[in-house]
């Protein structure tokens, strides 16, 4: 199996070694890579690519908008979703050869907020999640606009976003209605599919979140004190790794190399570990003793996965 690190500078294949590693996207800033049914995606700024061939060869797929900022498939493979910047979800049933604009989205009644200066004044569909055990149903984070949920394949659409921060990151489907948002105030858990949430990091001084990740009955997350305009200080990020065996409960504060300048933005696992990558490029490896270096790449780490 190979990693694919999708950076700010395109997506890299592992080699031999993670040092050696190729650029097999040059696509620039890549949002996410994620594998389906043996397919790799790339969600880029300038467009979704996929790979049939273990991420050697892309190809480029026509989404009517250029920004696309997270994919999904449904459960049984038969749609594939898109969400972009600005804000919209598009859904192909052919493949990526021809696509839809889930318009039900953008009927939503707090779409007119979804905006930030940060971000042209618009906003973009940051996360998107789907789980076995609601085969219709698919989850949509957006940044900044909070969390919705269609039960009926992205035709229609509910607003979920009461009680969870509205700068949504990442969205980790763990279950049919479990659910945790890392959003840039905070760390929210749901248990009813967004109808309630808890926040669920009050107990650490940092509150930044982009990313959680499960594995093997542990949840892993990183944060940041505060959002990226203050991580060109002394301290970088000034950021935080945190292990909870209690899905949430507790979080457990863990050193890893690079701390704290760099910050953890992805993760995924590979050859029985967990794996994360950092903002300076560097790929860590979760062993029984602790966190450590396995590799680096020229630019900085923003979503991996395995193919």
């Amino acid at each position: 199996m190979s990693l694919l690190i999708g950076t700010r500078d395109g997506v890299f294949r592992s080699g031999e070694s993670l040092d050696d590693a190729e650029r097999v996207v040059d696509a620039g800033n890549t949002l996410r890579v994620r594998t389906f049914e043996g397919s790799a995606y790339a969600a880029t700024t300038s467009g979704l690519y996929r790979s049939t061939d273990g991420g050697a060869e892309w190809e480029r797929l026509d989404v009517p908008r250029e920004e696309i900022y997270s994919v999904v498939t449904s459960p049984d493979g038969e749609r594939l979703y898109a969400g972009t910047h600005p804000a919209h979800l598009y859904v192909s049933m052919d493949s990526g050869e021809t696509w839809n604009e889930c318009e039900g989205f953008q009927e939503l009644p707090s779409r007119d907020e979804w905006h930030t200066p940060r971000h042209r004044n618009e906003a973009h569909v940051r996360g998107l999640g789907t789980h076995s055990d609601a085969p219709e149903r698919v989850v949509a984070g957006v940044e900044v606009g909070g969390v919705h949920v269609s039960d009926d394949r992205g035709e229609t659409w509910t607003e979920r976003r009461e009680g969870v921060h509205n700068d949504v990151h990442h969205v980790l489907v763990l279950g049919d209605e479990e659910y945790v948002a890392s959003t840039g105030g905070g760390l929210y858990r749901t248990r009813d599919a967004g109808r309630s949430w808890t926040r669920i990091d009050e107990a650490v001084d940092h509150s930044y979140f982009r990313e959680t990740f499960a594995f093997e009955g542990t949840l892993y997350v990183a944060a940041a004190r505060d959002p990226p305009p203050t991580w060109g200080g002394e301290n970088g990020a000034d950021a935080a790794l945190f292990e909870s065996r209690d899905g949430g409960d507790t979080l457990d504060s863990v050193s890893y190399p690079g701390d704290p300048e760099e910050f953890v933005l992805a993760w995924t696992a590979w050859d029985g570990r967990v794996v994360a990558g950092t903002t300076e490029g560097r790929v860590l490896a979760r062993e029984p003793d602790g966190w450590t270096t396995v590799g680096h790449v020229p630019s900085g780490v923003r979503s991996l996965a395995v193919v």
